[in-house]
C-alpha cells in the first residue's frame, strides 16, 4: 500500500441476507484531505464504514486503512481513528465528562484534557449534565468531541452534523477543515450537499451499493451540466437552439426568453444565438446537489 494513501478498499461486497449492500467497492483516499462519501439512506454509506474498522466483516474483497489489514489487527486501526458512528451508544447515567473521560481512558488516558474543553466550548457542550438528559443535538456534539480529542491520523464519520443547527455545522465544518490542516485524513459520509461542497476536495457517489462516481469537488461541478438563460429583444422562433447538440429547451415565455440546459461545451450555442436579437444572456453552473440528484434520477422515478 503507497505510504500517500490513507486507505484503500478493493471489490468490497456486503450482503444482509438478501440485501446487497455493497457490490463491489472500490475505494482510494489519500494522505490529508477530505473526502466527501456521497448517497442517500440506504446506498452503503454507513457499512462501507464499518467495514473500515472491523465492526462488520465484508463478505468479500481486502481492506487496508493506515497500512493494515483492520481484520488482522483492528485495535491498531482503532487507536489511530477518530470515529463518530451514526448512532452513538452512550451510557445514559453517565455524564457528558464522564463519558469523554471513559473515551480517554480507552485511549491510555493520553488526551490533552484542556483540549476537550476547547472543543466543548466550541461546541456550546455542557459537560455537567447526564447523557440521559440530552438533546439529540448534544450528543451529536459528544459523539463528535470523542472522534476528535485525541487528534487521530484518521476521522471517519458518519453523517457528523446530523441534529446539528446551522450555527453548529458550520462549526463542526470548521473544526474538519482544522483536523486536516493539522495533518488528519478525513473520510465523512453525509447527504448534505453543501457541506460536502464546502469542505471535500474530493468525493465518491455511492448508488445502490456501487460507486458510480469519483471525482475533485470543483471538477466534478464544472463538467456537469450547466443552465443558460437568453432574453430577446423580441419575440423569436426559438427552435433551431433546441436542435444544437447538448442542448435542451427546459422553458420558454413567448417567445422573448428561454431557459436552456447545456450538456457539454457551450461554443455550439453560442454560434447558434449569434443569429438571434439576444439582450441579455446568463449562465448557472449547478450545485453539487443537482449532480447528486441526477444520478439518482431513475430511483426518484420508480419511487
Amino acid at each position: 500500500m503507497p505510504e500517500n494513501i490513507a486507505l484503500i478498499t478493493q471489490g468490497l461486497t456486503k450482503s444482509y441476507g438478501r440485501v446487497r449492500a455493497l457490490r463491489g467497492v472500490d475505494l482510494e483516499v489519500r494522505r490529508g484531505e477530505i473526502f466527501g462519501y456521497l448517497g442517500p439512506n440506504g446506498a452503503g454509506k454507513t457499512t462501507t464504514i464499518r467495514c473500515l474498522l472491523d465492526l462488520i466483516r465484508p463478505d468479500s474483497g481486502t481492506v487496508r486503512v493506515l497500512g493494515i489489514d483492520p481484520q488482522a489487527d483492528p485495535v491498531a486501526v482503532r487507536a489511530r481513528t477518530g470515529y463518530l458512528p451514526g448512532e452513538l451508544a452512550l451510557d445514559p447515567n453517565m455524564t457528558v465528562e464522564g463519558a469523554l473521560r471513559y473515551f480517554n481512558a480507552l485511549r491510555g488516558n493520553k488526551v490533552d484534557w484542556g483540549f476537550v474543553r476547547q472543543l466543548a466550548e466550541r461546541l456550546d457542550l455542557d459537560l455537567k449534565p447526564a447523557i440521559k438528559n440530552l438533546s439529540h443535538g448534544n450528543k451529536q456534539k459528544v459523539g463528535i468531541v470523542q472522534a476528535l480529542m485525541h487528534r487521530p491520523e484518521l476521522l471517519l464519520l458518519d453523517e457528523p452534523t446530523l441534529g446539528l443547527d446551522p450555527l453548529m455545522q458550520r462549526e463542526v465544518l470548521r473544526l474538519i477543515t482544522e483536523a486536516k490542516e493539522n495533518g488528519a485524513t478525513v473520510f465523512f459520509s453525509s447527504h448534505i450537499m453543501s457541506e460536502v461542497e464546502a469542505v471535500a476536495e474530493r468525493v465518491a457517489i455511492i448508488r445502490k451499493g456501487v460507486i458510480v462516481e469519483v471525482a475533485e469537488t470543483a471538477s466534478l461541478i464544472n463538467r456537469a451540466l450547466r443552465r443558460a438563460s437568453v432574453r430577446f429583444k423580441q419575440s423569436v422562433d426559438i427552435s433551431p437552439l433546441a436542435n444544437v447538440p447538448g442542448v435542451t429547451v427546459l422553458s420558454q415565455e413567448d417567445g422573448t426568453s428561454v431557459l436552456l440546459q447545456v450538456e457539454g461545451e457551450m461554443d455550439g450555442l453560442i454560434k447558434a444565438l449569434a443569429a438571434f436579437p439576444v439582450s441579455d444572456f446568463e449562465t448557472e453552473r449547478p450545485s453539487l446537489e443537482e449532480i447528486f440528484l441526477a444520478y439518482y434520477e431513475d430511483d426518484l422515478k420508480e419511487g
